[in-house]
């Protein structure tokens, strides 16, 4: 069952959906915090929630304590938000919560029959994998689709029924350094987010996130320095990335690859 807000879905102004979810589908929390940031940097407000009775296991997502600004301490359940970020001239459709454990089929079909009642202009799948892409070097972005056969996340899955229905669907991949895998990635959000800028014809504030970025990459090769085995790895990346064209193709292999090792 949707819990739906009064009327703030109606009357946008050429919607956009993002969305992104944590878990399997988000390293670094990569994707899931371009909706964080978008949200937190622009006039937000809510738009509706799943109950969360329907989609999680809650031995997998289990519910948290957490103290209000009263005090009182209450219990906050893992769910997806539906939120409305106000740009100057568009609205964003913002979706953001763990992947779920059960009914995929049920939980993308309602979420996309809400898309379908808002008319977007596009939908905009995130996601963010481990691949073999050095620190040092621009984030690669894939878009769209690969000819991988194996197991799929949410993202994917919630993808292909928004084109089922006739939506126009984008989906962007960002490809985050295995050896440097624990969250944040602000630099891979960033990247992320300019890609996004290109689809909805919009320059986005990007708040503090450029120094983020610069901040974690500086940390990064700091600690890479100290191992000469992991420098030494990092060196042959970066000779591979500077020397080898990133086709389709290439992008694909890394993707399917990533999937593959997720699977086992």
């Amino acid at each position: 069952m949707t819990r739906m807000s009064s009327s703030r879905l109606t009357d946008l102004r050429r919607p956009v959906v993002l969305f992104a979810f944590s878990g399997w589908n988000d390293a670094g929390d990569a994707a899931t915090g371009v909706v964080d940031h978008l949200s937190e940097t622009y006039d937000t407000e809510y738009g509706f929630d799943l109950d969360p009775e329907d989609y999680y296991d809650f031995t997998e997502n289990r519910p948290v304590h957490v103290r209000e600004g009263d005090g009182e301490i209450s219990i906050q359940w893992a769910t997806t938000e539906v939120l409305i970020a106000h740009l100057p001239e568009r609205d964003l459709v913002l979706v953001n919560g763990p992947e779920p454990t059960m009914r995929w089929r049920t939980f993308s079909r309602a979420l996309t029959s809400a898309f379908r009642s808002i008319k977007p202009e596009r939908v905009i799948a995130m996601g963010a994998m481990l691949a073999d892409a050095p620190h040092s070097r621009a984030v690669p972005v894939s878009e769209d689709g690969t000819d991988y056969e194996g197991p799929a996340g949410i993202v994917s899955v919630l993808a292909a029924e928004c084109k089922d229905a006739g939506l126009t669907v984008t989906s962007l991949w960002a490809s985050v350094p295995h050896y440097v895998a624990e969250p944040p990635n602000p630099k891979a959000t960033l990247a992320l987010l300019r890609r996004v800028e290109e689809f909805i014809d919009a320059e986005l504030d990007l708040g503090d996130l450029l120094d983020q970025a610069a901040t974690w990459e500086q940390r990064v090769a700091e600690l890479v320095s100290e191992d000469p085995d992991v420098a030494e790895y990092v060196a042959g990346l970066e000779l591979r990335f500077d020397t080898t064209e990133a086709t389709g193709d290439e992008i694909a292999w890394e993707f399917e690859r990533y999937l593959r090792r997720r699977a086992r």
